[in-house]
């Protein structure tokens, strides 16, 4: 079976004067082709993973190799495989998009003749032939984003890393991107991806590392996080508890698992478990309340995101 291409055994980092390790002994692989998921809330420890991945943050323990190669001995052979497409756009506004391309390959000894045909070849790819030599300036976000992505392409990286790389998006230039992004894989280049787009993870990913706290608290293929509910199916209800609200949540626990959100007056709750929607029912009128909507919950990458990493706003 052959080796993965990116390795992570025990990472750790602890940042200078810090309280805490913003990781604490991560451990991953990622195969060649594959597209994987790096999930977490805000200040889970992905920034500072990926960081070492991409030689920006040297670790304080454990080791991390891309493509055979350890990230803290020989970080410029890393950094000719990889390439990383940051949320925020960094291109220069001031030049072409077909100058920020032949510029990228430029460092990486291209000659000028193959960067060329290359920025050519990844316009026309990414939508954007025949707009090479109009300023950046005059690009849409869409198109920023996208020339962003051919930009990390022209010297051909064997790993991806793009983070957050539809936020901000219409929804067409959303699944164009999400089309792209298969099509790379298919091609064979490996992705690893961070986002808060639930939905994008699901569809893009073959298997996806949840983090929190500097840990990895699940590792999967989205089908396998499913399993992490207490049920990957149950009943979404939006009552009006009234002063029953205490009795409600007794009545409902005897049923399965209760997830309560509260808006104002009313209440959206979920239950995990096997209840019938006869009894859950029943159990809202006999508990005093009032019964609004009541819908069959099918288990998504959401609900496993939110039962495993809370609900606190971080």
């Amino acid at each position: 079976m052959p080796a993965p291409i990116v390795s992570v055994e025990d990472l750790r980092k602890r940042y200078p004067q810090a309280a805490d390790e913003a990781v604490k002994g991560i451990s991953f692989s990622i195969d060649e082709g594959e597209i994987f998921g790096l999930l977490g809330p805000n200040g889970a420890g992905k920034t500072t993973t990926i960081g070492v991945l991409t030689t920006r943050v040297r670790s304080t323990g454990g080791t991390a190799t891309v493509d055979g190669f350890d990230v803290r001995k020989d970080p410029t052979a890393v950094k000719q495989r990889i390439a990383v497409v940051p949320q925020r756009p960094n291109l220069d506004r001031s030049l072409s998009a077909i100058e920020n391309l032949t510029f990228h390959a430029a460092y990486f000894g291209f000659s000028r003749r193959e960067r060329r045909q290359r920025a050519e070849e990844l316009l026309d790819a990414f939508g954007l032939a025949g707009r090479g030599n109009e300023r950046v300036d005059r690009y849409s976000g869409g198109m920023a984003q996208r020339l962003m992505i051919a930009r990390a392409l022209m010297h051909r990286p064997r790993i991806l890393f793009l983070d957050e790389p539809t936020t901000g998006l219409d929804p067409q230039a959303r699944l164009f991107l999400w089309d792209q992004i298969e099509a790379l894989r298919e091609a064979g280049t490996t992705i690893l991806l961070t986002t808060h787009d639930m939905v994008e993870a699901e569809r893009l990913c073959d298997r996806i590392a949840i983090v929190d706290h500097g840990e990895r608290i699940a590792l999967d293929t989205p089908r396998g996080l499913r399993q992490l509910l207490p049920s990957d199916a149950g009943l979404e209800l939006m009552v009006e508890p009234g002063r029953a609200n205490g009795s409600l949540t007794a009545a409902l626990e005897a049923l399965g698992e209760v997830d309560t959100d509260a808006t104002g007056d009313r209440s959206r709750i979920r239950l995990y478990g096997n209840a019938r929607a006869g009894e859950v029912a029943a159990a809202v009128e006999q508990a005093g309340a009032k019964l609004i909507e009541l819908r069959v919950l099918e288990g998504t990458l959401e609900d496993v995101f939110v039962h495993l990493t809370g609900r606190d706003l971080r």
